[in-house]
């Protein structure tokens, strides 16, 4: 009898040797997903995502009109002007203006205090013009103009 019970406990102990074998194998090509990974998560759920990296920015340039109300007999043949005014923010800026079917581009820059400027600018057929001016804030502003005509006009900035 002492053979069948040896033989017996052999044969149980390979079949569980095979089998812990068999699972064991098994294991080995298993690995653990997360639920919320984006690929096995269900529909409308999303993995969190990192948190950008914040670059500070340039502060964007405001961009406002000019008013030119004309002062004397030489502006008057103008009438009222609307000029393009582009504040960079940093005491320059740009303007651009119509006057009689001539194009002014200029620029403009703020002298000795923050407050007052001035600003120049040249036409496509030959003329200029100057303007003094100060800014009560960074978008509105009073000043005055003068062509190289002898047209002058009142300046009013922003809205």
């Amino acid at each position: 009898m002492k053979t069948f019970a040896n033989k017996s406990s052999l044969l149980k102990r390979s079949v569980l040797v095979a089998t812990l074998s068999i699972f064991a194998s098994g294991l080995t090509a298993c690995y653990v997903v997360p639920l919320d990974h984006p690929v096995y998560a269900g529909q409308g759920t999303q993995a969190p995502r990192p948190n950008p990296i914040l670059v500070p920015t340039a502060p964007t340039p405001l961009n406002f009109t000019a008013r030119l109300y004309p002062v004397n007999e030489s502006a008057n043949v103008f009438g009222v002007l609307i000029a393009s005014v582009t504040n960079e923010l940093n005491g320059r800026g740009q303007f651009a203006v119509n006057i009689g079917g001539e194009s002014f581009a200029g620029e403009a820059t703020r002298a000795n205090s923050s407050r007052d400027g001035i600003a120049n600018g040249a036409g496509n057929r030959g003329s200029f013009i100057k303007c003094n001016y100060r800014m009560n804030s960074a978008s509105q502003g009073t000043g005055r103009c003068e062509m190289s005509n002898g047209a002058a006009f009142n300046m009013h900035v922003g809205a």
